[in-house]
């Protein structure tokens, strides 16, 4: 499909978060070591997923790894822009570019999305068939279950993505937001765009409600189950699944908030995507790290190694 047939313009310009000249380096500053942060913390979680033998064979940390990954991919797709758009008086983006940033975007959240509702599955069985948790969670079934995420992001993005790379774009070409997404570049199309908007909505907005909705009663039913069992063993899964709560939280809250009402405008929404794509991959290794204990301790045993094979 050649674009430039329907289209007549090229490039789209992104307002970001500030006109402001030294607001704009004060931002440009605390999103840089913002990105560092990201990419340390997450690396390093997914370096000692990798190289330490107990963790990769446990299924949940096989999973926090990859989860990780994505939010490393998931940042680096908009924070590099961002950043250096602080310090260019025109922020502007291909057409390309955009479709592109537009299909990474949703197909590492649809993937993430899906690996969220695997992580709880896994919490699930090892809280409530703890007898069975090696058998049903077995290395086999992981594999599948990252490949399946990613599969679903796959599918996820282009359901929506095949519509969009045909649509004419005459102008306007203002983005009021940090960086490209569905419903804010849908509204530029010089065209009726109804039942793409419907299919936005439907595909990201109801089913991250769905999903966030689902994964709420997963936890309910497990801390239901584990009360049954023994009075005892409540406040033990609570504080197993806190972690993933949050997670959870952090991850659907902004999605619900920006897909469920996708084509209206809202004084919040630039917060949204900035939590979206810095907030919550910066606190993810925050929350896994500092209140896991054998996180720490792999942390500890890899560095030992390293600093005694030197």
């Amino acid at each position: 499909m050649d674009m430039k047939n329907s289209s007549l313009i090229s490039e789209f310009i992104l307002l970001g978060l500030t006109s402001s000249w030294p607001l704009a380096i004060c931002f440009f500053i605390i999103f840089l070591l913002a990105y560092a942060a990201i990419m340390g913390g997450n690396l390093l979680i997914v370096v000692t997923v990798t190289f330490d033998s107990h963790l990769y064979s446990t299924p949940m940390y096989f999973l926090l790894g990859n989860l990780s990954f994505l939010d490393m991919c998931i940042s680096t797709i908009t924070t590099p822009k961002m950043v250096t758009d602080f310090l260019r008086e025109s922020k502007t983006i291909s057409l390309w570019g955009c479709m592109a940033q537009m299909f990474f975007l949703h197909f590492l959240g649809g993937s993430e999305m899906t690996l969220l509702i695997v992580m709880a599955v896994d919490r699930y069985v090892a809280i409530c068939k703890p007898l069975h948790y090696t058998a049903i969670m077995s290395h086999r079934v992981l594999l599948g279950s990252v490949l399946l995420s990613w599969a679903v992001g796959f599918v996820h993005t282009m359901s929506q993505m095949v519509f969009m790379v045909t649509l004419p774009f005459c102008g306007p070409n203002v983005v009021d937001n940090i960086f490209c997404d569905l419903p804010l570049v849908v509204k530029l199309a010089c065209t009726e765009t109804y039942v793409l908007e419907l299919l936005v909505i439907a595909d990201s907005g109801l089913l991250s409600f769905i999903c966030f909705v689902l994964l709420l009663i997963s936890y309910i039913v497990i801390l239901v189950t584990v009360r049954r069992q023994s009075s005892g063993g409540l406040s033990k899964a609570l504080s197993t699944l806190s972690a993933h709560i949050t997670v959870v939280t952090l991850f659907f809250g902004p999605c619900i908030f920006v897909y469920a009402w996708p084509f209206s405008s809202f004084p919040v929404d630039k917060f949204l995507s900035v939590f979206y794509s810095v907030i919550t991959p910066l606190l993810n290794p925050v929350i896994y790290m500092l209140r896991n204990r054998e996180m720490k301790s792999a942390m500890s045993r890899l560095s030992t190694q390293h600093v005694s094979s030197r």
